[in-house]
């Protein structure tokens, strides 16, 4: 099987889903970046080696193919494996029959293979990265993983899935996502895809004080596209006060009520943002708001 998709699309999420599902979940599921080993390595790494085979080899270490046994191996970005070693892999594949290196006994081994890249493998056939007797011998099934820009609908699930991971490693007790926040997360492109969107909700997860995520628990790149806008039109025959007031107000909303920020984007001290707020009534006094509030973006200035 091959599972071909943008970086950070969730190929290896797709390949666990497989295994989980399959009638080999119960068995071992090893996953190897084929670009992350270095070349000296990638061999011991797949086929493992006996004691002795080169220099730092003290003992006897299985690879990744018998860990893999009766379970499932997922080769991430196969294009990156060298011709010599993709030449070893397909005997492999073909005889169901792994060495180690530096020994003499071939070991039996069944292993569904599920490979992954995020290029073209056409275009890596052309180019001489990926051999096309490999390529046709594990294209059984071919699954392409849309972009999530394409596949909105699948991200209140995966932020849902996401929020339960990290509230067990963060000791959070999250519930899900507001209106606003899912808003929010569909209006973004997802140039990182599935990665981006996992490093969104952990932190979303991390600041969150309430039971719901919301709008204010993104980072501001985010909130703010989905946030207040950014200009308004100024009614001929409006006071300069009238200006000032909306340009105030929509200021401070579009920072989420931080003031510091409002007073660097309008070109004033703290001092005096704070000041002109008060003559609109815009700031609260003892708890109380004297006018209307614009909080966290969303009408309220705080």
């Amino acid at each position: 099987m091959i599972i071909t998709g943008e970086s950070g699309s969730g190929k290896e999420l797709a390949a666990r889903a497989i295994h989980d599902k399959s009638p080999r979940h119960s068995r071992a599921y090893i996953a190897i970046n084929c670009a992350a080993v270095p070349e000296n390595l990638i061999e011991s790494e797949l086929f493992g080696h006996e004691r002795g085979a080169f220099t730092s080899a003290d003992r006897r270490r299985e690879g990744c193919f018998e860990l893999a046994n009766g379970g499932t191996l997922f080769l991430d970005e196969i294009t990156e494996m060298r011709l010599d070693m993709q030449a070893k892999l397909l005997r492999i594949v073909e005889e169901r029959k792994v060495r180690r290196l530096g020994g003499t006994v071939e070991v039996p081994i069944d292993v569904r293979i599920v490979a992954a890249s995020n290029r073209s493998l056409a275009q890596a056939i052309c180019e001489g990265r990926l051999r096309e007797d490999l390529f046709y011998r594990l294209n059984v099934f071919h699954v392409e993983l849309p972009p999530l820009r394409d596949r909105l609908d699948d991200l209140s699930p995966l932020a849902e899935h996401f929020i339960g991971e990290f509230n067990r490693e963060h000791s959070k007790s999250v519930q899900g996502l507001e209106q606003d926040f899912l808003d929010a997360l569909r209006a973004h492109t997802w140039p990182g895809n599935i990665r981006e969107l996992r490093n969104v909700i952990q932190r979303a997860v991390i600041v969150c004080r309430s039971p719901m995520l919301s709008l204010r628990d993104l980072p501001l790149e985010l909130a703010s596209r989905h946030g207040p806008e950014v200009s308004f039109t100024v009614r001929l025959g409006s006071s300069g006060s009238e200006v000032e007031r909306e340009l105030l107000v929509r200021t401070v909303a579009y920072v989420r009520g931080n003031k510091a920020r409002a007073a660097d984007i309008l070109g004033m001290s703290r001092g005096t943002l704070y000041n002109r707020l008060r003559r609109y009534s815009l700031l609260e006094t003892n708890g109380h708001s004297n006018g209307r509030s614009y909080r966290n973006g969303r009408h309220g200035l705080s």
